[in-house]
């Protein structure tokens, strides 16, 4: 459930709003949640690789961690920030904090090569390369002779 305030008129929807961003894991499809930011991803294929784009501007590459576990490609990342302002005599007038991550998991089919996945972080795109197995790319077209 999220921590909205509901009067008498609009708690219907509300609710409804609520149980149709969760999910049957229990996780949470809301993009606007609490500290939650779910960064848009490409997944693009090509005859020797799958490629997997994920924009997160204003991060580093330190930030990232990826992890490949049981065929299941995770990246994950979290930040926190505080910020204090003072008066003269040293007393806090105001301190804020802020909290930021996000998980996402993709099943990779049988056909990556998982021992030769690699990824780079460039002008705000983690670029994940996942490496086509030799079986699994596409073949040349040839001739069978009949013996």
């Amino acid at each position: 459930m999220s921590l909205i305030k509901r009067n008498e008129t609009n708690w219907l929807p509300s609710v409804f709003d609520d149980m149709f961003r969760t999910d049957w894991l229990g996780g949470t499809t809301n993009v606007n949640s609490i500290g939650t930011s779910i960064p848009a991803v490409n997944i693009m294929e090509s005859e020797d690789s799958f490629n997997v784009e994920v924009a997160a501007p204003g991060m580093s590459k330190e930030d990232f961690n990826i992890e490949l576990d049981n065929d299941v490609l995770t990246i994950s990342s979290e930040e926190k920030k505080e910020e204090e302002s003072t008066d003269k005599n040293g007393r806090f007038t105001r301190k804020e904090f802020s909290y930021r991550s996000f998980k996402r998991a993709f099943s990779l089919p049988d056909s990556v090569d998982s021992s030769k996945i690699s990824a780079s972080y460039e002008n705000g795109v983690l670029e994940i390369a996942l490496p086509k197995k030799e079986e699994a790319k596409v073949q040349a077209k040839r001739l069978i002779d009949i013996s």
